[in-house]
């Protein structure tokens, strides 16, 4: 008998990666997510239940062909965690250029929009109905980082996105909520426990956390009851400059 039913998005590395590891330890059947198909291929390693589909979340079409090849493996989505994400281009807002933010836009919004859109559509119709769905917000959600406006605005905007979710699946079953992470040690932070510019504009390292604790806390969130729901969960390192931050 396959467990239950997740996609995990930016499967391929970080902690996309680790997330999807977990969910695969625990008894889930999981469809990987990412661009490329190599990463994907390393990240399911000889699990059976594990799917690799590489994908282009800001792609409608390309996502489309994600659920479609997960519905076809194993009938069913019971768990979206919409993880894929990038800093995307630095520097004042004069400095961004167009192309670059839509590029962010595309990415880190529109591909969670449209992961969830599919994600949405499965859960409402599928028996037994339902689902969770689990945004990466990340602490630019709450609070920039200097010459981060594309990242910050797309991750703000992310909790717009989980709190519309959560309240329209309240009539199918369909519970949302949003992971808040501070730098999780993976290969997108390692300049960061080099050394981050600060909002006074000296550049300090910052300490980072085992990511197993990012899937941990992602494994809690998706074992409860659909009666029940971590709407918002933040897990940061303790002492990184995030309250109080600048």
């Amino acid at each position: 008998m396959t467990g239950p039913v997740a996609i995990v998005t930016g499967a391929g590395s970080g902690l996309g990666r680790v997330i999807a590891r977990a969910l695969l330890a625990d008894g889930w059947a999981v469809g990987l997510a990412g661009r490329r198909a190599e990463p994907l291929a390393d990240t399911a390693g000889d699990h059976t239940e594990a799917l690799a589909v590489p994908t282009d979340v800001g792609d409608a079409e390309s996502v489309s062909a994600l659920f479609g090849a997960v519905t076809d493996r194993w009938g069913r989505v019971d768990l979206l965690v919409n993880n894929a994400g990038a800093f995307g281009p630095a520097g004042t807002p004069d400095e961004i250029g167009v192309d670059a933010w839509r590029a962010a836009v595309d990415t880190n919004l529109t591909g969670s929009f449209l992961c969830a859109r599919e994600a949405f559509a499965i859960m409402r119709r599928q028996d037994p109905r339902g689902g969770r769905i689990i945004n990466n917000g990340s602490i630019s959600a709450h609070s920039p980082r200097p010459g981060s406006i594309a990242y910050t605005a797309t991750k703000h905007a992310i909790t717009g996105l989980t709190k519309s979710l959560s309240l329209d699946g309240r009539p199918f079953d369909i519970a949302c909520g949003q992971i808040d992470i501070g730098n999780a040690a993976t290969e997108m932070t390692q300049g960061i426990a080099t050394g981050a510019k600060q909002a006074d504009g000296a550049v300090r390292p910052e300490p980072t956390f085992d990511a197993q604790h990012v899937a941990d806390a992602v494994r809690y969130m998706a074992g409860l009851p659909l009666a029940a729901n971590v709407q918002f969960l933040t897990i940061t390192a303790t002492t990184m400059p995030f309250i109080g931050r600048g």
